[in-house]
């Protein structure tokens, strides 16, 4: 269900919209949300990856808007990119708002782009086991597939259903070994491959409705 009824309008804010830095060749992950806001669980996946599938950067796409989400509690693009600048702490790990800049509303759109743009870097896109569950719902989510490789990690109360998932059973010949990471940066898509390992319970929503809660005493 979709709960925009147009796409957001472009928006530049110099420093906050830019793409990060990158060399021919790198390996970057894409880690995309609307960290609404940002917590301990998304700087877990961000450097387990890094280490894991051996990757020189990990780029966080903040989102503008989620065409999935009810965007009445979204925080403005600057405030959660900032945040998120904060938290990480990491030199490969970037935040950038740059799909404001495009006016993008659809991963696959975002994917697309850099995939054109930027054809000479090795993208993965990651994602929590949460989004693999309904992954089968995101606009051309088999065009996303055949972009580029998929890197899918568990998230606790997600990591069973995630390998029976309809995107998972619909990709299952493009499934990797976990014990592959190390490769999954170079190979050809459709592949994809779910990452066991250390988890964090954190949530935004939990983390708002908290923030709320407190505000209102």
């Amino acid at each position: 269900m979709s709960f925009s009824a147009k796409p957001p309008p472009i928006e530049v804010i110099p420093g906050i919209t830019d793409l990060p830095i990158s060399a021919p060749g790198m390996r970057i992950g894409l880690f995309g949300g609307s960290f609404n806001p940002p917590h301990e669980g998304h700087r877990l996946v961000s450097r387990q990856v890094l280490k894991r599938l051996n990757l020189d950067a990990v780029w966080w796409l903040t989102t503008p808007g989620n065409p999935l989400k009810d965007t009445a509690e979204l925080a403005p693009l600057r405030q959660r990119v900032m945040a998120a600048r904060s938290l990480v702490d990491h030199p490969r790990v970037h935040v950038t708002g740059f799909e404001a800049a495009h006016g993008f509303r659809y991963t696959y759109d975002t994917l697309r782009y850099l995939r054109k743009t930027l054809p000479d870097r090795h993208f993965v896109w990651i994602m929590g086991a949460d989004s693999f569950v309904s992954f089968h719902k995101w606009e051309h989510w088999r065009d996303i597939a055949d972009l580029m490789p998929l890197v899918i990690y568990a998230r606790p109360g997600s990591s069973r259903r995630a390998p029976f998932s309809k995107a998972a059973t619909t990709l299952a010949r493009y499934r990797l070994d976990q014990f592959d990471a190390n490769i999954v940066a170079t190979s050809p898509a459709p592949s994809w491959i779910y990452l066991t390992g250390l988890m964090s319970g954190a949530s935004s929503t939990e983390l708002r409705n908290r923030q709320s809660a407190n505000f209102q005493q």
